[in-house]
């Protein structure tokens, strides 16, 4: 399980902490901490990721050209701490520590005043506690939130374990994650009805949990949904009035989605452990798939029950018969999704789907396909029955090709990694999986991966301190909650910014 980000700490905890004797002066009494940084500089805020408790004792006040004036006293002759506040505000600084002497007696009225304008919390340092004592506070507060926080994550995944054993798994789940969330969490389609629905559940009683959201949240939540393609692990997150937003794909032509009052360091990890028993537990399974694994549970393989091959898998999208086109094609292994039987909405029996199919027939064959009257065709490179995974998204990726240029077959082309995820379905995890990051944590984080992780040549790229590209990294890396020095996770990242604004991306 990976692990949730470190949780901030709250500044009225420090200040709570009689032995430390912070003084509350200026600016919101309640800010959220990521860290603490000491330092002297004139203008710090290059050195500065966000959400840092700056420690200064107002030596760089002085060396900015105002030694031999009066911070404190009023009248012209005092000067103006407000463009040092205002490049800790713009760095996103969350809040700054003064520690009086030995450079300033007192805090300057000029930099009390200035906080206040630009609302950033201020806060007296006594003389007796070095800057040490307060970054030792923060660590371990943040250790203590880290521990808590990953103990929750731990039991809200044995709980959604247990209730994926229940009866009735998927209502049970849903439930569980709803209430470990504190908000709604309900089971969508991927692609909006036709005709809108009303809102509610459409599929019965398990498909939504907790409070049933307003229809303009079912709208965005649907609007979400939209962006994660079937079969593709990504997220979309988004946020509506007082709501937290995220989808994540199921496949099956399904999302998890969910609706939050709050968002917690760790609910991105407890979602994704529900959204992987919820794919388990919802998977469509085409006939003759209990003969199939039958086989493989007592010895066989795949291409002990396929044969050799070549095989071509292909997708299909037309208003004549499937079966007919699986003839057509020399093969009966099909999976017809739009002429799959369901019950009436009055439980009165099953019935059949009209003649228009709104999701594309899959077809296996050992034969290469030609155009077929009616149809349109997606066709896979000539694959090994072990990597028919892989030709399936092959197939529909070239459906999708076939259909845009309306034409009646279109086959799989494109080689390398390229040819394993569409162009919109890259971006799109590009776009979830590098969200939480600012443009300048970005470039850095391209930088420093196009530079094999070298931080001397990534901060002459750049034409920043290499120190600043370390803080960014671990930012970054913070914000992601991943661990950049890990080969996969180097490998997804740097494929996210590439398609980031487009496969040619730099």
């Amino acid at each position: 399980m990976e692990a949730p980000p470190t949780p901030p700490v709250a500044l009225g905890r420090l200040l709570a902490d009689h032995e430390l004797g912070l003084r509350h002066l200026a600016g919101p009494t309640e800010a959220e901490l990521h860290g603490v940084h000491a330092s002297e500089m004139a203008d710090p805020s290059p050195y500065l990721l966000g959400g840092e408790l700056l420690l200064t004792a107002g030596a760089g006040l002085v060396g900015a050209g105002l030694a031999g004036t009066d911070l404190s006293g009023p009248g012209p002759g005092r000067s103006d701490a407000g463009p040092y506040v205002a490049g800790l505000v713009r760095a996103g600084a969350g809040a700054l520590g003064f520690g009086v002497t030995p450079v300033h007696e007192t805090v300057p009225q000029s930099l009390v005043e200035a906080c206040d304008r630009y609302g950033l919390p201020l806060v007296e340092v006594p003389p007796g506690t070095p800057f040490t004592a307060v970054g030792r506070s923060v660590w371990r507060l943040m250790a203590r939130a880290r521990t808590a926080e990953l103990r929750r994550v731990t039991e809200a995944q044995q709980s959604l374990a247990a209730a994926a054993a229940r009866p009735d798994p998927v209502p049970a789940v849903l439930r569980r994650l709803a209430a470990t969330l504190g908000g709604s969490a309900g089971l969508l389609p991927a692609d909006p009805p036709e005709a809108p629905a009303p809102a509610g559940p459409a599929d019965g009683p398990g498909d939504w949990a907790g409070p049933v959201p307003d229809a303009p949240v079912l709208d965005a939540l649907g609007a979400l949904a939209q962006r994660v393609g079937e079969g593709v692990a990504v997220t979309a997150t988004g946020a509506y009035g007082e709501f937290h937003l995220a989808v994540h794909a199921l496949g099956g032509g399904r999302v998890l989605a969910l609706a939050t009052p709050s968002r917690a360091p760790g609910d991105h990890t407890v979602a994704s452990v529900a959204a992987v028993l919820l794919t388990l537990l919802t998977a469509r399974r085409p006939a003759g798939a209990e003969a199939a694994l039958t086989r493989l549970l007592l010895g066989g393989d795949p291409a002990g029950a396929l044969g050799p091959g070549p095989w071509y898998a292909v997708h299909a999208r037309g208003t004549g018969d499937p079966r007919a086109l699986a003839a057509a094609l020399g093969t009966v292994l099909l999976d017809p999704r739009g002429d799959s039987v369901h019950e009436d909405p009055a439980h009165t029996g099953p019935t059949h789907a009209g003649p228009t199919h709104a999701d594309a027939v899959r077809l296996l064959t050992d034969r290469e396909p030609g155009p077929q009257p009616g149809w349109r065709l997606g066709v896979s490179a000539p694959t090994r029955p072990e990597d028919l995974p892989g030709a399936d998204a092959q197939a529909r990726r070239a459906l999708e090709r076939a259909e845009a240029a309306r034409t009646p077959l279109a086959r799989h082309t494109e080689p390398g990694l390229a040819g394993l995820v569409g162009a919109a379905e890259a971006r799109a995890h590009a776009e979830a999986l590098l969200g939480p990051l600012s443009p300048a944590l970005r470039d850095t984080l391209r930088a420093w991966l196009a530079h094999h992780g070298s931080w001397d040549r990534s901060a002459a790229a750049l034409g920043i301190h290499r120190n600043t590209v370390r803080q960014r990294i671990a930012r970054a890396a913070a914000l992601l909650g991943s661990d950049p020095d890990d080969p996969d996770t180097r490998m997804e990242l740097w494929f996210a910014l590439r398609h980031l604004d487009g496969p040619d991306a730099p």
